[in-house]
C-alpha cells in the first residue's frame, strides 16, 4: 500500500500539485561499519598515509596489525637496501598459503608499505615507502626524536594504583553510554555523569545519535553500538573523533601518533606531558574526558594511560579488559523472558535498565531485579528509531539467564526466547512494514479523460508514473519527474487551445 498527500492548484485542462508529501521516500538505514585499524587506513590518500609514517609509532602501530605473512615480507626486506624481485618474495612461502600471500601483498600495497619497481632486466620488484621504513627502523631500533611522554619525573606524592584507573576510565566512558540511552541527566549533581558539548557533536557526526522534534535520540547504529564490547566501543568513538579533529584545529598525524604512544604505555604508571604543545594539551584533555587518561588538574604535568587507551586497536592484546560488576553478570546472563512478554533483569546496573527501556515497557524495579513487559507500543517505539526486530531478539537472546538456555535446550529450540515473542516482535515490524512511503506529486482534477490518459501515458513512457486510478482521474508520478511531466503538460494544454 502507498501513501500520498498533496494539494492541488487548478489550471484549464487539470490540476498539478507541487506539494510534497509529508511522508518520504523512507531509505532503509544502514548498519553500523566498525573499521578496524586497517580498513580506516585503506580510507586515507596516499598523501595522508605519508604523512602519517612520518611519526615512528604509527610505523610500529601499523605493522603491529598486519597479518604474520605480510609481517614476515617487511621484516625481512627492511635492511635490504635495494629492491627485492617480486618472484623471489612469492617464493617465501609454498604454494598452499599462495591466497594467504596474495592477501597481504594486496594489503602492504593498499596501505602503501610498499609499491612496485622495476630493476635492470624489466623485473618486477618490492622496495618499502622510504618514510615506513625509516620511521619502523627507528620504532624497533630506537633513535629519532623523543616521544613526547618520555620526559622523566619526579615519584608522584599521591599515585594511582590500576584498580582506581580501572574504575574511572569505566566511569568516564559510561557517561557517554548512559547519554546515548537517555539517562545522562540522572545524576546532574555527580561530575561523572556529564558529557561536554564536543562529545554530543562526535556523536552526532558519528550517526550514533540524531536530532528530531523531540531533541537528541539514539539512531539504529546507536543501538548497535550499545552491543558493541568496550574496546570496540572505543576505537569506533575515537576515529569519529579522528575525522573531526582538523575542524577542531589539530593535527590527524599528531593526534594518532599521540593516541598510539598511549597505547604502548604502562598500565600504573604516569607520563609527563611537558613539551606538548598547546593542541595536543588540548587533545590530551578530550581523552581525559573519554577517560583514556587521567589527570587530577588540567595544568597538572603528569598523567596516567587508562586500560581503556592501551592496546586499543589490538583485538589480539593480552591486556584482559575491565570487567565492572555489572558487566560480570552480562557475561553470564540477567535476562528472563517469559511467555507472557514479562521481562525479568537481575541488575542494578543503570545503563543495563536504559537499555532495556528502549523497547520495553518498565513496570517495577528493585535493588537487583528489573521488570518491564514487551508491548507492541514499546516495540514500535524502538522500531521507529530505527531499531530493528533482529536486534532486539540478538540482545535478548545474548544476554539470557543460564536457566533459560537450559530450559530452551530441552525442547531442542534454536533460541533460548520463548517462540512466541520471537515470532510476535517480527510481526510487529513486519506490521509497521505494510506501508511503503514515495515521495510524489498527484495529478487530478482532469476537466476530460483524454487528458488524463494523454499524461499517464506520458509518465508511462518515461518510467516516472508511481500510481494512477483512471476511474477517479488521479496519477502519482515521482518527484524527480515531475519537471517532465509538467513541462509537457503546458505544452500539450497550450497545443489543445
Amino acid at each position: 500500500m502507498t501513501d500520498y498527500k498533496a494539494s492541488s492548484s487548478s489550471s484549464k485542462h487539470g490540476s498539478v500539485s507541487s506539494s510534497m508529501p509529508s511522508s518520504l521516500l523512507v531509505a532503509k538505514p544502514a548498519n553500523l561499519q566498525c573499521k578496524d585499524f586497517q580498513e580506516y587506513l585503506r580510507t586515507r590518500s596516499p598523501d595522508t598515509l605519508e604523512k602519517l609514517y612520518n611519526y615512528p609509532t604509527i610505523c610500529l602501530a601499523v605493522y603491529r596489525e598486519l597479518p604474520e605473512i605480510a609481517r614476515q615480507f617487511v621484516i625481512r626486506i627492511l635492511f635490504v637496501e635495494q629492491p627485492v624481485p617480486q618472484a623471489v618474495v612469492a617464493s617465501w612461502g609454498s604454494q598452499y598459503y599462495a591466497k594467504e600471500q596474495a592477501s597481504s601483498t594486496n594489503i602492504l600495497t593498499e596501505l602503501n608499505v610498499w609499491r612496485t619497481t622495476t630493476i635492470p632486466g624489466g623485473l618486477s620488484a618490492w622496495e618499502l615507502c622510504p618514510t615506513f621504513k625509516k620511521n619502523l627502523k627507528i620504532a624497533l631500533l630506537g633513535g629519532g626524536k623523543p616521544w613526547s611522554m618520555s620526559h622523566t619525573l619526579e615519584k608522584d606524592s599521591k599515585p594511582r594504583d590500576i584498580a582506581f584507573l580501572d574504575q574511572y576510565a569505566m566511569s568516564r566512558w559510561r557517561c557517554v553510554l548512559h547519554y546515548m540511552v537517555g539517562t545522562g541527566g540522572a545524576n546532574k549533581g555527580q561530575g561523572s555523569e556529564v558529557i561536554s558539548p564536543d562529545a554530543v557533536r562526535i556523536l552526532l557526526h558519528a550517526n550514533l545519535m540524531k536530532r528530531d522534534e523531540t531533541g537528541i535520540t539514539i539512531t539504529r547504529q546507536g543501538f548497535q553500538f550499545l552491543l558493541l564490547d568496550t574496546q570496540s566501543q572505543v576505537w569506533h568513538f575515537m576515529l569519529m573523533y579522528l575525522d573531526t579533529c582538523e575542524e577542531r584545529g589539530l593535527s590527524l598525524p599528531e593526534c594518532l601518533s599521540m593516541l598510539f604512544q598511549l597505547s604502548f604505555s604502562t598500565l600504573g604508571r604516569d607520563y609527563s606531558s611537558e613539551g606538548m604543545n598547546p593542541k595536543m594539551l588540548a587533545f590530551l584533555q578530550h581523552l581525559r574526558e573519554f577517560g583514556l587518561v587521567f589527570q587530577r588538574k588540567r595544568k597538572e604535568g603528569r598523567f596516567y594511560p587508562t586500560r581503556l587507551a592501551l592496546n586499543v586497536t589490538n583485538k589480539a592484546a593480552t591486556v584482559p579488559a575491565v570487567v565492572l560488576e555489572d558487566e560480570k553478570s552480562q557475561e553470564s546472563g540477567y535476562i528472563v523472558v517469559e511467555t507472557n512478554y514479562r521481562v525479568y533483569a537481575y541488575t542494578d546496573s543503570p545503563l543495563q535498565v536504559a537499555v532495556l527501556g528502549l523497547f520495553t515497557e518498565l513496570l517495577y524495579r528493585f535493588p537487583n531485579l528489573v521488570v518491564g513487559v514487551l508491548t507492541r507500543d514499546s516495540v514500535r517505539q524502538a522500531l521507529r528509531g530505527g531499531i530493528t526486530a533482529d536486534q532486539i531478539i540478538s540482545y535478548l537472546e545474548q544476554y539470557s539467564h543460564p536457566n533459560m538456555k537450559l530450559t530452551e535446550s530441552a525442547i531442542k529450540s534454536k533460541s533460548p526466547l520463548p517462540p512466541t515473542v520471537v515470532d510476535q516482535i517480527k510481526l510487529w515490524e513486519l506490521e509497521r512494514n505494510r506501508f511503503t512511503y514515495t515521495e510524489g506529486v498527484v495529478y487530478n482534477q482532469f476537466l476530460s479523460q483524454a487528458d488524463f490518459i494523454t499524461l499517464r501515458d506520458y509518465a508511462q513512457s518515461i518510467n516516472v508514473l508511481v500510481w494512477q486510478n483512471e476511474r477517479t482521474r488521479t496519477m502519482v508520478v515521482t518527484k524527480n519527474g515531475h519537471d517532465d511531466v509538467k513541462r509537457f503538460w503546458k505544452k500539450f494544454s497550450k497545443n489543445a487551445s
